[in-house]
């Protein structure tokens, strides 16, 4: 507890502009993939970014109405902390969703749109703001936080290329594309067998509810200086930008593209079973379904430092990380929405930084703050945060080895679930009808009874 951080933060309006105490400031994939890293804008560049304050950034805030409003959250539901929760989501008799049922549903979708377009306006300014200070169009001075949805999507399309089918995926969508993570990836090689880029995808059509993060690259210099739609190997995959929310009826016919991708996006979503049965409304017959999502224990370090800090602190707990679906739960949930073959497996990726602020901060930047419905109305203290970031530097350090941790930095374990599914067709494998059996399964084992203990042949 004897680490002190400081944060100089100034309040105007509703919104607010922000000091950083550590600059730079890493973050790196520490497992399977090649190690990325990502280090802090200036404090000059973050003085001038206005953004709406969100729950993960500590606040000043008055401690009298604090200590009046502390013990309203201490009864709620130790469920919100936890990864098995259940979501649930109210429909209408036509079938759709509810908005209006505030306590129905997991997230508040209006405010996670928010969000991600502050995130995405943000770094449009820091790259404009790094322009012109350099006066050339680079980014060398400005910081991007993709490093985690790059390699996620990366992931995704490498399990796509593992697919072999004649012709491959001419016609693809990406549900919650961002700013086109799956579009590069596509791109990023050719297709084994026929034109288009990784699966044969000729062409992408990019779906994202967040229209300020869907065009955040469009019109502007990209890494290296690429533009969104124009760089190495863009040529092999065209697309097409479309803004809509991913919880509505998706606005396309019955049986029109023939892959459906999402990646690290649909953990945002309440009616997840309504999504999968839309995904498989817009599938042609023996479509594909892929999709990574955040999921299972996902910053349990970090779920663990704030209930620790705040049942300290304000004497209860409120949700700050999570819901998040759970593994076992993802399978029967693509049976039911109509999918066979259904694969699922899981991954966890360590994510490294100096400290739990860092942390913090960059999941605002990517768009990922606490957006749950039943998420604390009134401003949390800095105290609370700062007595958050000291349990979680000296419970969490980040392990480099077995049984060797680095005392300067902390580590943040991330699951990802991928899942695989296909809308029914005639030409795909069946099990045989229950009885049709016309032997059993032992008229093929031979025992060999002259060795010892006996082997099957």
């Amino acid at each position: 507890m004897q680490r002190m951080l400081s944060s100089v933060c100034s309040r105007s309006t509703g919104r607010a502009t922000c000091q950083h105490w550590l600059r730079p400031a890493a973050a790196s994939v520490v497992s399977g993939a090649a190690a990325r890293s990502a280090s802090m804008p200036s404090r000059g560049v973050i003085a001038d970014a206005s953004i709406p304050v969100l729950d993960l950034i500590p606040t000043r805030c008055n401690r009298n109405r604090r200590r009046a409003t502390r013990h309203e959250h201490s009864t709620a539901s130790n469920n919100s902390c936890t990864t098995g929760t259940k979501r649930f989501m109210s429909t209408t008799d036509d079938g759709n969703s509810n908005n209006s049922s505030s306590s129905m549903l997991a997230f508040d979708r209006s405010l996670k749109r928010l969000q991600r377009d502050g995130a995405a306006l943000a770094q449009r300014k820091w790259r404009e703001s790094a322009a012109a200070a350099t006066g050339q169009q680079q980014e060398a001075d400005s910081v991007s936080y993709d490093y985690f949805r790059e390699e996620i999507a990366s992931r995704l399309v490498d399990r796509l290329d593992d697919i072999r089918r004649d012709g491959g995926f001419p016609l693809a969508l990406d549900i919650g594309s961002g700013p086109g993570y799956i579009h590069r990836a596509i791109c990023a090689d050719d297709a084994f067998d026929g034109p288009g880029g990784i699966g044969g995808v000729r062409k992408l059509v990019q779906l994202d509810s967040s229209n300020e993060m869907l065009n955040r690259d469009v019109g502007s210099d990209h890494v290296n200086g690429d533009h969104a739609d124009s760089f190495d190997g863009s040529d092999r995959c065209s697309t097409y930008r479309l803004n809509a929310d991913e919880e509505s009826k998706l606005p396309f016919p019955d049986g029109t593209f023939d892959l459906v991708l999402s990646s690290a996006s649909i953990h945002w979503v309440n009616n997840l079973p309504g999504l999968l049965s839309e995904a498989k409304r817009v599938l042609k017959p023996d479509g594909c379904l892929m999709f990574a999502m955040v999921g299972g224990s996902t910053l349990s370090e970090l779920r663990s430092s704030l209930v620790l800090a705040e049942m300290e602190r304000d004497g209860g707990v409120s949700t700050h990380v999570g819901p998040f679906v759970d593994f076992a739960d993802v399978g029967t949930l693509l049976t039911a929405a109509g999918f066979t073959l259904p694969t699922v497996d899981i991954d966890t990726i360590k994510l490294g930084y100096p400290n739990a602020m860092v942390l913090m901060e960059h999941l605002q930047r990517m768009g990922e703050g606490n957006a749950c419905a039943s998420r604390r109305t009134d401003r949390i203290s800095a105290d609370m945060f700062l007595s958050a970031a000291c349990v979680y530097d000296e419970m969490f350090k980040l392990e480099v080895d077995d049984g060797v941790h680095d005392d300067e930095s902390i580590e943040a374990s991330i699951q990802i679930i991928y899942a695989i599914g296909w809308t029914p067709d005639d030409s795909q494998q069946k099990p045989l009808e229950r009885g049709s059996a016309t032997r059993k399964i032992g008229e093929d084992v031979v025992v060999d009874k002259t060795t010892p203990g006996g082997s099957s042949e």
